[in-house]
């Protein structure tokens, strides 16, 4: 063949790619329980799906023209399948200079905050999957290029950036991420890290260590234990990588491949769930909580939950879901966390699912059980009120259709979070109990003056009390129109089916018109 030597050379430098870093860096991988990038890449995509793109990046060395040496860039990418449906991926290779890249070349192929696999997502509109391990800048790229480099504006982010305004984009962090990539596990839309062996941080503990003299562990500054538990930067935890990739077919499992496309709707042939929990699962006792992932069980497709940011946020539950095969994205309030009151984590976690479900044409399910805003000095302190108000402002450039079941409370600004934009159909079980404030902290507030006047100021206050609370029958909203339908809980499957349909047959009209856009600045 004419081109032999060519082709020659191309096996050659194929083969010295595929084979990683050295053995004993491999070695050192897998004794940390992790699997280095291309076994992952094995694990997660379809049996012989992967196609590789740029393998032959990297750093060659040369002796009369001949090469003698070749490291690959610590960047593995390209297209491939998951669950039949095609995906772009890329992750680092910690086992070359700890996924570090060298030169700028390595950096656009996608070791760093962003580059080619997003740039392949964007173009073939399909989701863009992210496996992050590694060390970010690496000093070593002064002398190799001879000066130190100053980012030229947006160009790093802008390729990540677009991605997410067109595909799905999901994250996996199976190590240490500090710089770039620790950049990029927040440049998606849904993220998931190992359990024992990842941290994310800005910058690691050697950086740490000399900037403030504090000696921590990578875990110890950004473990699961900080991102998934308290900071809300990453969305799951998974108990190891097998758990991880789990994950992200779920996650997808609900996605639709861009925006211009809707949701895959998967077969259901099987039993709906049980209602019977339903009837008698709210206490009659207003201030006794319940288990409210009980009512979603017995609503929504068995076995279809797959819950978001479940350890951040606790007073509020995020969840996609099915209805009759059909994805759905449900918020419902958790009465087991400070009796459901909205505080600035969950409205936060609230904020960014319900653009998250705008944004790919996911209907919504609000279940309703707020008492309001969380209070207090430490609710002040965490900025409960501006959060919350961001969140009010996703509901309300929200397009999709959306359903509210009103449980129980329904109080105050967090109150009037839930619902469509456009429509506001809301349906209440008989439990349902609505107004401006609730009754006791509203009277106490109101007639404070008259009730510490009062002879008998506790008897004035359970007056006053009972009178609000007979005006406050929610038959009389009804009687009103303010509220749609009051419905018997054993209902609610039938009600969901009903909506689920029409909001199926509805969206078809919202995909011509692309990336939504997001008008003013959000507070």
């Amino acid at each position: 063949m004419v081109w032999q030597d060519r082709l020659d050379e191309i096996k050659q430098r194929t083969e010295l790619a595929r084979a990683g870093g050295e053995p004993d860096r491999i070695e050192r991988q897998h004794a940390r329980g992790q699997n280095t990038i291309r076994e992952r890449l094995d694990i997660l995509l379809d049996d012989g799906s992967f196609h590789e793109v740029g393998a032959l990046a990297g750093a060659g060395l040369y002796e009369d023209g001949e090469l003698r040496e070749f490291t690959p860039a610590p960047y593995v990418m390209g297209l491939g399948k998951i669950d039949g449906r095609h995906v772009a991926i890329g992750g680092e290779d910690f086992t070359i200079r700890g996924g570090s890249a060298k030169h700028f070349h390595q950096r656009v192929k996608g070791g760093d905050v962003g580059g080619f696999p997003e740039e392949l997502a964007r173009e073939y509109l399909i989701p863009l999957v992210l496996l992050i391990e590694g060390g970010g800048g690496n000093v070593q790229r002064i002398a190799s290029e001879g000066a130190p480099p100053l980012f030229a504006g947006n160009h790093q982010f802008m390729p990540a950036v677009e991605a997410m305004m067109y595909v799905p984009v999901v994250g996996a962090v199976l190590g240490f991420a500090a710089g770039g990539p620790a950049g990029r596990s927040q440049l998606v839309h849904w993220s998931v890290m190992t359990k024992d062996t990842s941290a994310v941080f800005a910058a690691g503990p050697p950086v740490v260590r000399r900037a403030m003299g504090q000696e921590l562990t990578p875990r110890e500054l950004g473990g699961p234990q900080i991102h998934v538990r308290q900071s809300g930067c990453i969305d799951n935890e998974a108990a190891d990588e097998q758990d991880a990739f789990n994950q992200i077919k779920a996650f997808l499992s609900y996605m639709p491949s861009n925006v211009f496309e809707l949701p895959p709707v998967a077969e259901f042939n099987g039993a709906p769930p049980d209602p019977e929990p339903l009837a008698d699962i709210v206490p009659r006792d207003r201030r006794r909580p319940y288990q409210m992932h009980k009512i979603l069980q017995a609503t929504l497709d068995p076995g279809s939950t797959f819950e978001i940011k479940p350890h951040y946020g606790l007073s509020l539950i995020t969840a996609l879901a099915r209805v009759n095969g059909h994805p759905v994205g449900v918020i419902a309030n958790n009465p087991l966390a400070y009796g459901g009151a909205l505080d600035g984590d969950g409205a936060e976690k609230q904020a960014h699912f319900i653009d998250l479900c705008d944004y790919f044409h996911i209907p919504l399910v609000f279940f309703v059980d707020v008492p309001g805003f969380a209070v207090g000095p430490e609710a002040e302190r965490a900025a409960t009120l501006k959060r919350g108000i961001r969140a009010a402002w996703a509901g309300m450039q929200a397009t999709v259709p959306a359903l509210s079941i009103v449980v129980r409370k329904c109080y105050g600004m967090a109150g009037m979070i839930p619902g469509d934009s456009r429509l506001r159909y809301k349906v209440a079980w008989p439990s349902a109990d609505w107004g401006i404030l609730p009754i006791e902290g509203g009277v106490e507030a109101a007639y404070r003056r008259e009730i510490e006047a009062s002879p008998d100021p506790e008897a004035r206050r359970r007056e006053l009390e009972d009178e609000f609370a007979e005006m406050s029958n929610i038959f009389r909203t009804a009687e009103a129109f303010g509220v749609e339908e009051i419905i018997d809980p054993l209902e609610t499957r039938t009600h969901l089916e009903r909506f689920v349909e029409h909001a199926y047959r509805v969206l078809p009209h919202e995909l011509a018109d692309g990336p939504k856009s997001r008008p003013g600045v959000r507070p």
